[in-house]
């Protein structure tokens, strides 16, 4: 199997030297069917590499035999199969729940026997009368680490076999007041429906991704949907957002940076900290939020094979899953989604650019696979001033990962500030490329035309900016977000030359909009950093590194904060020393969910530790 996988990653690496080269790269080509990159006059070639793991292996190519279920996670892997049955009418929330006995994964191989370790007493899903059940199980290597969380549906009594499985979800999406967007994935190919309120709605065509929206509901009214899929079905709930503006109080949530963390087990579930994810979860279902902002860094990324960066999105959305039927999970990117062409230059990570053809396979087109948000934000990069062929898309698509969505009186807008992302921040001279935290200027033209045509809806009353790096940094990204240690010349570069705006001077265009031209805006959220804090951000701010020139500065007009909470799991960042930091408070390392509790016109902020479920800080927003 490896040396299949082998054989494979060349196709496909000589395969992608074959795609075009967008123009917007002015220093990459191709040599004998192998893409480079030229720095300074030096090739650098390609990195040809294969998977560690991929979702498809994971989920293990389960199988109905005489006893029970077999599993092939592939030729050579070695490991440990935990299994147990999920009861889905015994919990709001499904969960397996793991039997005392493991199965050994040998050469890829296991199995479960159903009938003989699951029957009896410890039948507790009453397969053996009804003849279906589901099973969950958690594939862990052989040296402990957890790669993925599946479940298997199966039907009979011996021998068995594979039923139609819900192998993600259901998710709830796009909430507004008359309706929602309900998605999953199947294991195989079906015709799905959807049933809420007497409507009936279902997949076009026998697919294993659907997503079902419905409208024509009540606002503010909770319903029941029931997701049918085989001869199998779950039921839940959503509620409607109320009618705009008709300031109904309500909560929601606010966290970033749940990429895997130290300390074993499910705070590492391959890419993503699970167990922090439940919690925070958890939290947010006992304060019946209406739905939860997650801004950037879900998952470990900066991956170069799409089978990998599926495994790790798929781990966050089972993460998510038991508790992401009830409401809405918004998520967008940050730098951690990036996915990537790498190019060696002897270093452990080489160069780096986002992967394309960006209309394929873009960090950007992948998120969007994966997740569902509006589409609302702007097409692409294309068109700005500085494009080198203005006639064909050679940016990177925006979609679903700038966007904005409103709920009652609040309006949220997400921006993108990985776009386009090059980690590799030396070479992007040569190479071009964004970096990290900069917008880039279509993007600003949609914000500030959103912005505005937000700030004059008489039935919004608060706009919350969020994206996943701070304007202002406190405590880990010092060195670049929107400040790089204070050094204006960063920049995107775009077919070797440079854009003309400094990483700081965008900032402050940014902050002109958001704090001098916006009466609405209540507050930026950002994340990033590997903590808590919140930053009053005003006139009497010290915002610019000495000897910055005087003509460049901008004055504000008036005071909000800045939310950084990126403490959902990701390794944590101390405070450092800033020229803002006197205006800092309630900086924690501590695991913490920010609760916007909005009513009317105010606004009460609560955060909360989800492991020990402390108050970590609160503010009167508005």
């Amino acid at each position: 199997m490896k040396s299949l996988i082998s054989i494979i990653c060349v196709l496909v690496a000589g395969l992608s030297a074959q795609v075009a080269i967008p123009k917007i790269h002015n220093n990459m080509g191709v040599e004998n069917g192998r893409m480079y990159m030229d720095v300074a006059g030096k090739r650098y070639y390609q990195k040809e590499t294969s998977p560690a793991y991929t979702l498809e292996h994971m989920r293990g190519a389960p199988r109905g035999t005489d006893d029970g279920i077999a599993f092939d996670f592939g030729e050579g892997f070695q490991g440990v199969l935990y299994y147990g049955f999920i009861a889905l009418n015994d919990s709001k929330h499904p969960a397996p729940v793991f039997f005392k006995k493991k199965a050994t994964i040998h050469d890829g191989e296991a199995s479960v026997n159903i009938k003989k370790n699951l029957s009896g007493r410890y039948d507790m899903i009453g397969w053996e009368k009804s003849g279906r059940g589901l099973l969950g199980y958690r594939v862990v290597n052989n040296k402990g680490a957890i790669l993925y969380d599946g479940e298997i549906g199966f039907k009979g009594t011996g021998p068995f076999e594979i039923d139609v499985t819900l192998v993600e979800g259901p998710f709830v999406h796009l909430l507004t007041p008359f309706g929602a967007t309900i998605s999953f994935d199947t294991n195989e190919p079906v015709v799905a429906r959807l049933e809420v309120n007497g409507k009936s709605i279902q997949s076009p065509q026998a697919q294993t991704h659907h997503e079902l929206p419905v409208d024509g509901l009540e606002p503010n009214t909770s319903y029941q949907y029931t997701v049918h899929y085989g001869e199998n079905q779950q039921t839940y709930r959503f509620k409607t957002a109320p009618r705009p503006g008709s300031r109904t109080p309500f909560t929601f949530a606010y966290a970033s940076d749940s990429r895997a963390g130290n300390g074993g087990g499910e705070r590492d579930l391959h890419g993503t900290n699970a167990y922090i994810m439940h919690k925070m979860m958890a939290l947010a279902t006992r304060e019946k939020v209406a739905f939860m902002q997650f801004t950037g860094d879900l998952v470990n990324g900066y991956e170069t094979d799409r089978a990998e960066m599926d495994l790790e999105y798929a781990n966050w959305k089972k993460a998510i899953e038991s508790f992401a039927c009830y409401f809405p999970v918004i998520p967008n990117m940050g730098n951690h989604e990036a996915f990537l062409h790498v190019f060696d230059n002897g270093s452990p990570y080489g160069f780096t650019v986002d992967r394309f053809p960006y209309n394929e396979t873009s960090a950007e087109k992948v998120f969007a696979d994966h997740f569902v948000n509006p589409h609302n934000g702007p097409l692409s990069e294309d068109g700005a001033a500085y494009d080198p062929d203005p006639d064909n898309m050679d940016f990177p698509p925006y979609d679903e990962t700038a966007f904005y969505y409103i709920y009652d009186n609040v309006a949220v807008i997400n921006m993108n500030s990985d776009y386009w992302y090059a980690p590799s921040r030396k070479a992007i001279p040569y190479t071009g490329g964004g970096i990290h935290g900069y917008i880039m200027d279509q993007q600003l033209k949609w914000f500030k035309e959103t912005l505005f045509k937000l700030e004059a809806n008489p039935d919004i009353d608060h706009i919350f900016v969020t994206e996943h790096t701070p304007f202002f940094p406190n405590g880990g990204h010092s060195g670049d977000d929107m400040w790089y240690k204070g050094n204006n010349d960063i920049r995107p570069f775009v077919a070797g030359k440079a854009l003309p705006y400094g990483i700081i001077e965008r900032r402050d265009q940014l902050l002109d909009l958001i704090v001098n031209k916006s009466k609405k805006v209540a507050a930026i959220l950002t994340g990033d950093e590997h903590n808590y804090n919140k930053l009053e951000i005003g006139p009497h701010m010290d915002m610019y590194p000495e000897n910055y020139p005087r003509e460049k500065k901008i004055t504000l007009k008036r005071t909000i904060y800045q939310i950084n909470n990126g403490a959902a799991g990701a390794p944590y960042y101390a405070q450092e020393k800033l020229p803002w930091s006197d205006h800092v408070s309630g900086f924690t390392t501590q695991n913490a969910l920010v609760l916007f509790k909005v009513h009317g016109r105010r606004i009460k902020m609560i955060v909360e530790n989800p492991y020990t479920l402390e108050k970590v800080d609160e503010l009167k927003l508005r």
